[in-house]
């Protein structure tokens, strides 16, 4: 009987596989106008891609691990997930706008989930060539790599990337300011970038939804940093309501200053 460890080090592996497969797949309609419909009342994009990706990941996954529940962005929810303790949780393409744009910053996300919290992880951005992965128990990697989330450094700006309205005001209570970085299209992309370090925090707005989170989350865990809520606790995946409210990423020496400035300006 395999360790928990081990049978997340084994999902990890899966999940790696169909997302490298999944990825291949999405890059064959890049740059070349999929079709693309609307949902959500017209305000989310979906493009054949996105179906396409999502269509490996099931395949690939739920025919390794038929008990695990499913809950993707792209698939008709099943309350059935809510009575299983492990869920796949997947966006075959984090980043859709940018990805009909041709812009190269979208990836896959994959995430084994146990009773509420990511065990395994992975990004894979093909445009990019970047795959980052983590385990529970395991270490942060992108490319193979070890990767690390920054600590506080009072001889530079804290490099954020929020909404201009949630980062305006907020350098009162960061040490050293902030210096807010351009826009990053994928959401599960930017809690990357925080936890190899090319940007030291992120506020989330409101209405993000477990597919962009809960691989990063980990990944970004391992790396030495958290995502969190405004009353700094971690999020809890696979509930009946898988959107969360506004959320704040950091390494873990800068998080608790991150929240508290994040609370106040919110009025929380």
């Amino acid at each position: 009987m395999p360790t928990p460890a081990t049978a997340w080090t084994a999902d990890l592996d899966l999940l790696t596989g169909a997302a490298r497969l999944a990825g291949a797949r999405a890059l064959d309609f890049f740059r070349k106008g999929p079709e693309v419909w609307w949902k959500n009342g017209g305000r989310s994009p979906v493009s054949a891609a996105d179906f396409a990706a999502n269509d490996i990941l099931k395949k690939e996954l739920l025919s390794a691990r038929p008990n695990y529940g499913w809950l993707s962005e792209e698939t008709d929810d099943d309350a059935g997930r809510l009575d299983c303790e492990t869920v796949f949780v997947i966006d075959p393409i984090d980043g859709t706008r940018a990805f009909i744009a041709g812009k190269d910053v979208w990836c896959v996300s994959a995430a084994v989930v146990h009773r509420g919290r990511p065990v395994a992880g992975v990004l894979f951005a093909p445009a990019l060539d970047e795959l980052f992965t983590a385990a529970a128990g395991g270490a942060a990697l992108k490319n193979g790599q070890l990767i690390r989330a920054t600590d506080p450094d009072a001889a530079r700006p804290t490099r954020i990337a929020a909404p201009e309205d949630m980062a305006h005001g907020i350098d009162r209570y960061m040490i050293g300011g902030v210096q807010r970085i351009s826009h990053v299209p994928s959401l599960a992309y930017r809690l990357a970038m925080v936890a190899d370090g090319r940007i030291d925090a992120t506020l989330v707005k409101r209405n993000s939804h477990d597919w962009d989170l809960a691989a990063a989350d980990l990944i970004l865990a391992q790396a030495g940093g958290a995502l969190v809520m405004l009353d700094g606790e971690a999020l809890s995946y696979n509930r009946p309501t898988v959107s969360h409210e506004t959320l704040a990423a950091a390494g873990f020496s800068r998080l608790s200053g991150l929240v508290e400035a994040s609370r106040h300006l919110a009025g929380h």
